[in-house]
């Protein structure tokens, strides 16, 4: 990797963690210092781990000074076809009725052309989210991602170990009716019980109540979830434990559900590490985000990619209408 490539995540305490290439990878963390954890949705990495050669521990408000300020991004945008998500659409709604799955999440990639190397503009506009957003990113000049997500995957300190469900989604000004929304609270209930049931034996868990989480022109329900672990417990385990959450990934998690999932985003061009971990470690404590809401990009040509949760009461003109909602939504951050 070139000297060039940079790596950050902003942090929920308020703090940014800025790596500067070259990279060494490997197989786990280092017992001191900094590394960030890079892999693809399917985890097929050997040496997730990325360690810098430098890095930064500085405010938000430092991290986007460094960055020069916010640069509008031209983009020549191609609407995504409709066709091949109906296709997909129709096949995951007759293993629903089958009974082979309760819940998967495809996406649909929109593309789009700049008239050069987008890297410093999308650095610069994800730099500028602020919370309950989390700006990430690994970029180079010629290619990357970078994204603000309002997604944690979990943050792990010592023995405290926090995480959330978010799903379900709808237009800020839909927000009376989508708080009774018996489809939207049954997709965020698939997730918040599975997570639930997922860390319940590892300590003592306190599950906030369902609330609803603005975030500009759009809202989700989210439910907050924090563990008070009986015993330590690694980070990779936690990772096999937690990815993918129902938000992201198919619930039954099985390995026939998951390879059925790798067909539909491949047949439907999702990039390898939307919706994967992207988390920084720094001397035992480790945050983790869900890279949603982001741009990836080789070149000049750029990929927005965007999913949405199916279960059996979704309706396809509804899904296809979320999708558009949270891609117009990423466009806001660079535009």
């Amino acid at each position: 990797m070139s000297d060039e490539r940079k790596a950050w995540l902003s942090r929920r305490d308020g703090t940014v963690i800025l790596g500067h290439g070259p990279f060494v990878t490997s197989a786990q963390p280092p017992a001191a210092g900094v590394a960030f954890y890079k892999r693809d949705f399917f985890s097929r990495e050997e040496n997730p781990w990325h360690i810098p050669a430098d890095h930064e521990v500085m405010s938000a408000n430092n991290f986007r000074d460094v960055l020069g300020g916010h640069l509008r991004l031209d983009v020549e945008w191609e609407a995504p076809d409709a066709m091949p998500f109906s296709c997909v659409f129709q096949e995951i709604m007759t293993r629903i009725r089958q009974g082979m799955i309760e819940k998967t999440v495809p996406v649909v990639t929109e593309r789009g052309l700049v008239s050069r190397p987008p890297a410093a503009e999308i650095m610069a506009a994800m730099a500028m989210r602020q919370a309950p957003l989390q700006s990430y990113g690994w970029v180079s000049d010629e290619d990357g991602f970078a994204g603000a997500t309002p997604e944690l995957l979990f943050s792990l300190d010592g023995k405290r170990l926090e995480t959330m469900a978010l799903a379900g989604t709808a237009r800020m000004e839909d927000e009376d009716v989508f708080a009774v929304d018996e489809k939207e609270i049954r997709e965020h209930e698939y997730v918040a019980q599975t997570l639930v049931s997922k860390l319940l034996d590892l300590g003592t868990l306190r599950r906030r109540a369902r609330e609803v989480l603005r975030l500009g022109s759009i809202v989700h329900f989210h439910t907050g979830i924090t563990v008070d672990l009986a015993h330590p417990q690694d980070t990779e385990s936690l990772l096999r434990r937690l990815h993918p959450t129902p938000a992201l990934g198919p619930l039954p998690r099985t390995d026939q559900t998951m390879a059925a999932l790798s067909g539909w985003r491949s047949q439907l061009g999702c990039p390898a590490e939307f919706g994967a971990p992207f988390g920084v470690w720094e001397s035992g404590r480790f945050e983790a985000v869900v890279a949603i809401r982001g741009l990836w990009w080789q070149g000049n040509r750029i990929a927005l990619p965007a999913g949405c949760g199916i279960i059996e009461a979704s309706r396809l003109v509804n899904e296809w209408r979320e999708l558009r909602l949270k891609r117009d939504a990423v466009k806001r951050f660079v535009g």
